[in-house]
């Protein structure tokens, strides 16, 4: 069973980049079927995928987001991070970070931001980005 636990600065000023850390144990971020997300749900609305990537560390992004977000991992500390720039008031939310398991891969199109095909969640964190 994976463990994951978000981290980041909280509170940011707008066109600023966030840094966001997930902490990962109990599986290796390179096991075999696994995929690592970054998720986010602004007050109010529903929950967002941001991007993904497989066990080789390939990225996937939400093509909404265009060029902004940046998805890595460190294999040695076994985490993954999400970097956003150009960030504004309206990237305020709860950010968290999330694995599934599955021989087949991310679903494509709005059911890969549903909660329920992912396998694993972090508790998230808060992100208030400031005009």
């Amino acid at each position: 069973q994976a463990l994951l636990q978000e981290s980041g600065p909280g509170q940011v000023e707008s066109s600023q980049t966030v840094f966001l850390t997930c902490d990962v144990s109990g599986v290796a971020i390179t096991a075999d079927f696994y995929y690592w997300g970054w998720f986010r749900q602004p007050p109010g609305k529903g929950l967002e995928l941001i991007g993904y990537i497989d066990k080789s560390g390939k990225p996937f992004y939400n093509v909404s987001l265009k060029t902004r977000p940046s998805i890595a991992r460190d294999t040695v500390k076994n985490q993954f991070t999400l970097q956003l720039t150009s960030v504004s008031p309206e990237d305020t939310a709860v950010y968290y970070c999330a694995s599934r398991i599955s021989p087949v891969g991310v679903p494509h199109g709005a059911k890969a931001s549903e909660r329920r095909y992912w396998d694993y969640w972090g508790p998230g964190t808060q992100v208030n980005v400031s005009s």
